[in-house]
C-alpha cells in the first residue's frame, strides 16, 4: 500500500535538506536510510521508522521549482501508514511548522 504526502512550503532551503540533516530526527522514530548522491537531478532520501512496530519507509523528494515536497509511504507486509505516517507529520509540525503552508494526504 502507498500514501503520497504533498508539503507545500513557504520559500526557503530544502524541506529535504532540512529533514535529512536534523540531528533531532531520532527523537520522531525516524532515521534517514539513503540520500541523494552528488550530481543526480531532483533532491531525494528514504526515511524509515526506528521503532519496532514501524514497518515501512518514506520516499521522499523535493521540487525547488513549486516548494513542494512529495513523500510516497511504502508499506512491507501487512504494516498500515498510519504508524509511520503519524511519527512524520509530528515531525514536520514540531521542526518546521513555519515552513508549512499546506499537507495533503491522499491514500492509494
Amino acid at each position: 500500500m502507498q500514501t503520497i504526502v504533498q508539503v507545500v512550503c513557504s520559500r526557503g532551503k530544502s524541506l529535504r535538506d532540512l529533514i535529512v540533516n536534523d540531528s533531532k530526527l531520532s527523537r520522531f522514530n525516524l532515521a534517514v536510510y539513503k540520500k541523494q548522491q552528488p550530481g543526480r537531478p531532483r533532491g531525494w532520501a528514504k526515511v524509515y521508522g526506528t521503532a519496532p512496530e514501524r514497518r515501512g519507509a518514506l520516499n521522499v523528494q523535493w521540487h525547488a521549482d513549486t516548494r513542494m515536497m512529495v513523500c510516497r509511504v511504502i508499506n512491507r507486509r501487512s504494516g498500515r501508514p498510519g504508524p509511520i505516517l503519524g511519527d512524520f507529520i509530528a515531525y514536520l509540525f514540531s521542526r518546521h511548522h513555519h515552513r508549512i503552508k499546506s499537507v495533503n494526504i491522499i491514500p492509494n
